[in-house]
């Protein structure tokens, strides 16, 4: 099971006011990406600004909040696409991984979600020869 490990308070604040923010920039900055998602239900399309950082064949974000309704939704679809770094990257395979040693984080984020005490994460896939959208 994936705890919690942030209030959820500070998810919604951080939806309402911090997302409105940072997500113009999020898409351009290095750690950081917006996912482009879409509802289990509503089928409504969701950008979703988030930390996320390459691994040898894909991507990976820290779940600070748990399992929150953008990661049920990328689950659910069986993928997604990512804006990062000005271009477009359509991702596959997301899987729960529940990592203590937080292996594939940067070193000073992997001191940061420690002290927060993440270890569960979203792990994407690259699509193979996937023209991506600059």
């Amino acid at each position: 099971m994936v705890a919690m490990v942030l209030p959820r308070r500070l998810a919604r604040f951080n939806r309402v006011v911090t997302n409105r923010v940072t997500g113009p920039l999020a898409g351009r900055l290095p750690g950081f990406g917006v996912i482009i998602h879409r509802g289990r239900r509503s089928g409504r399309a969701y950008r979703t600004p988030i930390n996320i950082f390459r691994t040898s064949d894909g991507y990976v974000a820290a779940l600070t909040y748990g399992v929150t309704d953008w990661a049920r939704n990328v689950l659910a679809a069986g993928g997604c696409e990512l804006e990062t770094r000005g271009r477009r990257v359509p991702l596959t395979r997301p899987r729960l991984v529940h990592d203590p040693t937080r292996r594939h984080m940067p070193p000073l984020v992997r001191q940061l979600v420690g002290v927060i005490g993440v270890t569960d994460f979203l792990y994407l896939d690259t699509v193979p020869d996937a023209d991506h959208v600059h």
